[in-house]
């Protein structure tokens, strides 16, 4: 580690690195930390390199303790926001490059030091990606997809603090590849995708890619998203890559118009919005639906705990975990009732919550009675003294159940 003079060239040192690693294609990723309260509630500030309509830009992602904002603006003008932003709203500032570290750090009487850590280790800090290409993946690592959304550099290595999402992007459509051999949509003409709450795009882009370039299918993949600056970011990142197939929409799951729809998603769908879901994939003719819940709350305040399970259900913790257990369970068994064979099983947690259950739905090609399931479903709302389930409900309001 070398540490400049305290003096007030640092800053301008700074940023002269920061303006060659951008134009160079070197910039990794650039954070503004410990915040002096310039805005209440923001947090840091994390910057990478975009090319937007053929000119560079930075994307800024403003993290504040409940939501995050992006902006996208040239490299000039993001330059001089940096340059007001350090030092007055943000003491630290972290440049990480294909090669080197670089901390800026500013005292609040205005000394400036700058700290360089030579990553004379990148390729053990990049073994991830590496020791990753070595086994079968089901997205190539070098696709320009993961690089305009921050996975990977400029030299497609993986982003060390992305490597739980690239995992989880590769056990997703794993997942989703075998289900679509299931559903025989592998040889269908085109593939209908609806992500509901596609957040950043990560998955939507992977699931775009999968079948648009891997499978060789002509497909439209729509993300739906209530974040509206989430939404620009994702079409500004497709129109960059010019993905034809693939576009996002504001847009709710429970007030989207069904439509023809081939593969529904919708993971960290809180409490019955997981309904919703699985309810929009059933009208829609969807073969398969897959859906990660969470947030069980319909069900836990109607639950009768039956004399046997009271000493054992008297402890919150595992009131709420039985709770979760007969609402992805009934879940699984209406949609069992409506055509689906149904899987629920562990998947990779996602970045914003400790939930990790997938339930799967794949479309039989023969149908099945229902009569016997839906008597199961009825035997356990009894048992459990269950008036309501949102699923069956909204089933029911269609004349369906």
């Amino acid at each position: 580690m070398i540490e400049a003079p305290q003096d007030d060239a640092a800053v301008d040192r700074f940023f002269a690195r920061l303006r060659e690693s951008a134009e160079a294609g070197g910039l990794s990723k650039l954070v503004l930390a410990k915040p002096r309260a310039a805005e209440p509630g923001l947090n840091r500030i994390s910057v990478r390199s975009l090319d937007l309509r053929g000119e560079l830009h930075l994307s800024f992602v403003y993290s504040h303790a409940t939501r995050d904002l992006t902006k996208n603006l040239p490299l000039p003008e993001a330059l001089a926001v940096l340059r007001e932003l350090v030092g007055v709203a943000f003491s630290h500032a972290h440049l990480f490059t294909a090669d080197e570290e670089l901390q800026l750090l500013v005292s609040k009487k205005g000394r400036q030091s700058l700290r360089r850590v030579a990553l004379a280790g990148a390729s053990s800090a990049q073994a991830p990606g590496a020791h990753d290409r070595e086994k079968h993946r089901y997205i190539d690592i070098a696709k320009p997809f993961l690089t305009e959304l921050g996975v990977t550099d400029a030299q497609h290595r993986l982003i060390p603090a992305m490597a739980r999402k690239w995992k989880q992007i590769n056990k997703f459509i794993e997942v989703l590849d075998h289900a679509l051999d299931a559903s025989g949509l592998k040889q269908a003409e085109r593939v209908r995708v609806a992500d509901f709450g596609s957040g950043k795009g990560y998955l939507t882009f992977a699931v775009h890619d999968h079948l648009h370039h891997t499978l060789g299918l002509p497909a439209q993949v729509t993300g739906y998203e209530l974040r509206e600056d989430m939404v620009r970011l994702c079409e500004d990142a497709a129109r960059s890559l010019a993905l034809d197939g693939l576009g996002f929409r504001q847009g709710d799951v429970r007030s989207v118009a069904p439509q023809p729809t081939d593969v529904m998603i919708a993971l960290h769908a809180c409490d019955i919005a997981t309904d919703y879901a699985m309810h929009m994939g059933i009208r829609a003719g969807a073969s398969v639906i897959m859906c990660s819940p969470c947030c069980h709350k319909q069900i836990r305040p109607q639950l009768m705990i039956p004399h046997p399970l009271r000493p054992m259900l008297q402890h919150g913790i595992h009131l709420g975990q039985q709770a979760e257990m007969v609402t992805d369970g009934l879940r699984a068994l209406l949609l069992e009732a409506h055509g689906y064979d149904t899987q629920v099983f562990e998947f990779v947690s996602l970045e914003h919550t400790s939930k990790n259950k997938m339930i799967l739905a794949v479309k039989r090609r023969q149908p099945r009675p229902a009569e016997a399931v839906l008597a199961q479903v009825r035997e356990i709302k009894a048992f459990y003294g269950i008036r309501e389930q949102a699923l069956e409900s909204l089933l029911g309001n269609d004349g369906a159940a």
